[in-house]
């Protein structure tokens, strides 16, 4: 018989209201999937985090996250509004589900009608493919990307964002966060690659930009959070939280 995978459901909070057991039940899974971390480093960026997806089985245990970080600055001088993605882990036993990245889209579709007069961009760090391959599963044109002629736009935006949160840290010219000393990077046995997923056009990609990602560096990413430049299914699912917010 094979065994029945635990349905899974997902939940916006502010982060000011997570108590210390679910903060440490985050860690627990984070120091899982990572190294070169710590409980002090990773509750202090935690505290600059604005909001958590927390993704639960039916029985209550944690089993993902993504941390998020919500903004506004000014470029070229008109203002912008940045999503801001910070760690994101699910249990290699969720692989596939799909409630965490379903609530992150309602979220980013509420966040949109709330102010539909700004542009909101998702500034995204990615130290392993798997995340960097939520991009061409969410977006039409994010950078850095395969398909080049699709994201010309968005380098000097992302560039001055990328500047703009981290400083000296960010290379502009490779396009990766490098920290003088890693500040998590995947354990070894998460830090493969298959030889199947290694032959997908965005997996080359990613490791050809962030050769550097076993050591903890961060490919930079850029997309626009709007309608018109999102994969249909991410689509439904940012209409859906726009509907929300309008109602």
């Amino acid at each position: 018989m094979i065994a029945r995978r635990p349905q899974t459901s997902a939940q916006v909070v502010e982060v000011t209201t997570l108590g210390e057991g679910e903060r440490r039940a985050m860690y627990a899974l984070y120091e899982r999937y990572y190294e070169s971390s710590s409980w002090p480093l990773f509750a202090a960026d935690l505290a600059g985090k604005d909001r958590v997806v927390l993704l639960r089985d039916d029985g209550g245990a944690l089993q993902g996250f993504s941390t998020l970080a919500i903004y506004q600055r000014c470029f070229d001088g008109a203002p912008v509004r940045v999503l801001f993605s910070g760690d994101t882990i699910v249990d290699e036993s969720q692989w596939g589900q799909q409630a965490l990245a379903f609530a992150w889209l309602r979220l980013a579709g509420t966040l949109q009608a709330e102010q539909p007069e700004l542009p909101l961009y998702w500034l995204l760090i990615s130290k392993g493919h798997r995340t960097y391959r939520y991009l061409p599963t969410f977006s039409r044109a994010f950078h850095p990307s395969p398909a080049a002629d699709t994201d010309s736009d968005l380098g000097p935006l992302k560039n001055f964002l990328a500047r703009d949160r981290f400083g000296e840290a960010y290379d502009s010219t490779a396009g990766v966060v490098r920290f003088a000393e890693s500040r998590g990077q995947l354990r070894p046995r998460y830090a493969e690659v298959s030889e199947a997923h290694a032959r997908l056009p965005e997996v080359a990609f990613f490791l050809e930009r962030n050769p550097g990602y076993v050591r903890g560096d961060e490919l930079v990413c850029l997309c626009e959070l709007a309608a018109d430049s999102l994969q249909p299914i991410a689509r439904r699912a940012f209409l859906a939280g726009a509907r929300t917010a309008q109602a």
